[in-house]
């Protein structure tokens, strides 16, 4: 017996995303962060690790990776006390996935545009663990012309040759924010990244906080340059 002859096909179609906002609004913002979480997050628990930097003229986006799952293990049926995580994409048809989430993203930036200043000075994208990866092809392959690229807990995207980095990243400055307590870092993927960025000449700093695989409130107030947010 002869096995089916299967060809896969693909269908564009439209669907409702997902992302939050915090801050100001109008005339008044200069400054726009655009946070990506990372595997199996969502988008709505980690916003509160973005809380500190809440002010008037700064605006943080958050938005949720398409593909959503039961973080939970447990079988049978789920109920509203099983976490619900997402996913930027797996290894699975990856190119499609990742021009849907890198359009997608451009659209979220697009509608962001409309309720800021037309002058905000500032652009920040920055990518935690898996969303590491998709933020570096956000800044490269997209539109959201980001003024910097914050790398926390992982790296750039290893599948973006180094004419598109040079290309890019140009102007715009880049962050590795690791942790030393981090179990998922890789030193010496670490060390031919930062190699690879000084050979194309792109500006890039290094920030190592005591934590570990985490969002922790310093760091991101150095980067933010800002004080925390009185309680």
């Amino acid at each position: 017996m002869t096995e089916p002859r299967l060809s896969p096909r693909h269908i564009q179609v439209a669907r409702t995303a997902r992302y939050y906002a915090m801050g100001g609004s109008g005339d008044g913002v200069d400054e726009a962060w655009f946070v990506l979480h990372g595997y199996r997050q969502a988008a709505r628990r980690f916003a509160r690790r973005f809380e500190v930097l809440d002010a008037p003229g700064r605006i943080v986006v958050v938005p949720e990776a398409l593909s959503r799952f039961y973080v939970d293990p447990s079988p049978g049926r789920h109920g509203p006390e099983h976490r619900v995580g997402a996913s930027w994409m797996t290894r699975e048809d990856r190119d499609n996935e990742i021009a849907d989430y890198v359009a997608y993203l451009d659209a979220v930036a697009s509608e962001v545009a409309g309720t800021a200043a037309p002058s905000v000075r500032r652009r920040v994208v920055l990518g935690f663990s898996q969303g590491a990866h998709t933020a570096s092809r956000w800044v490269v392959l997209g539109r959201p012309t980001a003024t910097e690229l914050v790398l926390w807990g992982a790296g750039l995207a290893t599948d973006l040759s180094p004419d598109a980095l040079a290309a890019g990243l140009d102007g715009v400055r880049v962050t590795f924010v690791r942790g030393e307590d981090d179990r998922h870092r890789h030193p010496r993927e670490e060390a031919s990244q930062d190699a690879l960025l000084e050979d194309l000449g792109v500006s890039f700093r290094v920030l190592v906080h005591p934590g570990g695989h985490e969002i922790a409130p310093e760091p991101l107030l150095d980067l933010a340059g800002a004080r925390a947010v009185e309680t």
